[in-house]
């Protein structure tokens, strides 16, 4: 499966000062890079879903449809959130295209934090959670506790991947890792931001045991602040298909929650 994950910034290029600015070439322009990737998978984050930058269209319907790809999409504030009622900001949301039929869908929404949708995406033989986590830090950390929830209780072979917004630098994301037992498909730890001066790995792609990366790319194009992230993986379904139950990530679930609770903080 090639995966591609792409904060597009509402399509309104790389520049703080075009963020208002209307995004309907750029994003032909993102529609036609995507389109030369061929991925069957593709999670976005920031995309308008019919503000006055999109001349009033949902970019990922209008992505989906020139790629001919299924879609599921969301605004990222929680569902009683004062930023619904904003004028522009109530238009913007993440989402996922994907090249075949969608099984199934789950909203998830953080229980701090401005944005907070999660979107779980469940394919044939895996589990997909797309994010966009909080720039302040203690939000963020309650985040991370509230994603590691979702991630221990799922039943396939997973990917976590978004704009992680992690300022602190990597030793967030290891804490993360050592408890959840996921790995980074970004071992070079390459920076994703911003786009035309890279400095900041933000954008990751993580992943349970199950799933071998093949081929990892950051693509070095500017139609966003971020660059997108691009993988190759393999995905074992040899324990799905024999029907056995698989094993936790860690050794012992006792062990990985004191592992959590340690790194996060957290009660176990």
């Amino acid at each position: 499966m090639r995966f591609l994950l792409y904060n597009i910034r509402y399509a309104t290029g790389p520049r703080m000062h075009n963020y208002m600015r209307s995004s309907r070439d750029n994003l032909d322009r993102i529609a036609d890079f995507i389109r030369g990737l061929e991925p069957d998978l593709i999670g976005l984050v920031e995309v308008d879903h019919g503000s006055y930058r999109s001349g009033g269209k949902n970019q990922v319907e209008t992505l989906a449809a020139s790629l001919g790809h299924y879609h599921s999409h969301s605004i990222k504030y929680g569902l009683d959130s004062f930023w619904r009622r904003v004028p522009v900001l109530k238009t913007q949301g993440n989402a996922f295209l994907a090249r075949d039929r969608i099984r199934n869908e789950t909203f998830h929404y953080f229980k701090r934090g401005m944005k907070r949708l999660v979107i779980e995406l469940e394919l044939e033989h895996m589990v997909v959670y797309l994010v966009h986590l909080s720039l302040g830090a203690k939000a963020r950390h309650d985040q991370l506790g509230d994603l590691y929830s979702m991630v221990k209780n799922s039943s396939k072979p997973c990917v976590v991947a978004g704009d992680f917004n992690m300022l602190w630098g990597e030793r967030e994301i290891d804490l993360f890792l050592a408890a959840t037992g996921l790995q980074n498909a970004n071992t070079r730890n390459l920076p994703t931001f911003p786009s035309s001066q890279p400095r900041r790995h933000l954008d990751f792609v993580l992943h349970s045991k199950e799933i071998e990366v093949v081929d990892f790319q950051v693509p070095s194009v500017t139609f966003s602040d971020h660059l997108p992230v691009l993988v190759d993986f393999n995905v074992d379904i040899q324990e799905e298909q024999r029907g056995e139950e698989r094993p936790p990530h860690c050794s012992c679930i006792e062990k990985q929650n004191q592992l959590f609770a340690d790194a996060f903080g957290f009660a176990s």
